[in-house]
C-alpha cells in the first residue's frame, strides 16, 4: 500500500513539473515575440530589429532559473526582476538590446561587467566562444557561478571582484557588456577592448535616466560613441579598498 501511494505521489510531482515546464516554454516563446514587436515599433534599430540569432539565445535560456522563487509569470514578464543584495535582473528587451548592440560572433572573447544573476552571461555564452563575467558582491556572483555550472554553461568564468579594472588575464575581449551605470567608461575596459571591438554601458548619474551607450574602439586611443535609447540601470558599486 505504501509502495502504491508513494508511486502516485510521484507521478502527481512529475505531471505538476511536466506542466510547469510547458507554461515556461509557452511564455518564453510569448516574451521572445513581445521583444520581437518592441524592438521594430520602438524604432530603436530600424525596421529589421534585433538580430534573429539574439532572439534565439533569448528564446533558449530559462530566465526562471536566474530569479529568486522561479516563477515563470513573473520571469517572462517584459520587466526587471529584484534578485537581492539591491540588485535587480534586467528587463529581457534591454538584454536583448544590449547584446544585439556588442554584435558578438561565435569566436568571440566577451566581458561582462555586472554579473548579477548570471541571465546575461548565460545568453552570451550560447553565442560566443568565452564569457568573463565579475559581480563586486560575493553573494551574488557565488550564487551564479553556481546556477551557471549546474546548467551546463562551461564556458562562463565567473569573478568576485571590482569590475572596473576589467578581468585582463580574460582578455583582450571583442566585446565588454557593463550592466550598472556609472557617468564615464572606465579606461582599463577600454585598454582591453580589441580593435574593432565594442562596449556597451548606460552611460549617466545613478540618481537618474542614462544613456545606454555603444563606444566602438576604431584604433588604439581612439574610440567612437553613440547613444542609443535612455534608460534606468542601478549603480556601478566600487570596491572600497
Amino acid at each position: 500500500m505504501m509502495k502504491k501511494l508513494l508511486l502516485l505521489v510521484l507521478i502527481a510531482v512529475a505531471r505538476e513539473a511536466m506542466a510547469e515546464d510547458a507554461q515556461c516554454v509557452r511564455e518564453r516563446a510569448a516574451m521572445v515575440e513581445s521583444i520581437r514587436a518592441y524592438a521594430r515599433s520602438a524604432g530603436v534599430l530600424g525596421p529589421q530589429g534585433i538580430s534573429e540569432s539574439v532572439l534565439r539565445a533569448v528564446g533558449q535560456t530559462e530566465r526562471h532559473r536566474f530569479i529568486p522563487a522561479g516563477s515563470c509569470s513573473v520571469a517572462y514578464a517584459d520587466m526587471p526582476v529584484p534578485i537581492g543584495q539591491g540588485q535587480t535582473i534586467s528587463q529581457p528587451f534591454i538584454v536583448a538590446l544590449m547584446t544585439h548592440l556588442a554584435e558578438v560572433k561565435f569566436d568571440h572573447a566577451v566581458l561582462e561587467v555586472g554579473t548579477g544573476s548570471g541571465y546575461q552571461a548565460a545568453i552570451l555564452a550560447r553565442l560566443v566562444r568565452k564569457v568573463c563575467t565579475i559581480e563586486i558582491v560575493p553573494a551574488l556572483g557565488e550564487v551564479a557561478a553556481k546556477v551557471l555550472g549546474d546548467l551546463g554553461y562551461d564556458n562562463v568564468s565567473v569573478k568576485v571582484g571590482d569590475g572596473y579594472h576589467g578581468w585582463p588575464e580574460c582578455g583582450p575581449f571583442d566585446a565588454i557588456v557593463v550592466t550598472a551605470a556609472l557617468g564615464h567608461v572606465p579606461p582599463p575596459l577600454i585598454e582591453q577592448l580589441r580593435v574593432g571591438g565594442r562596449l556597451v554601458m548606460p552611460l549617466g548619474p545613478a540618481s537618474a535616466t542614462q544613456q545606454l551607450t555603444v563606444i566602438e574602439k576604431i584604433a588604439p586611443g581612439e574610440t567612437k560613441t553613440r547613444s542609443v535609447i535612455l534608460v534606468r540601470f542601478v549603480p556601478f558599486t566600487r570596491s572600497q579598498d
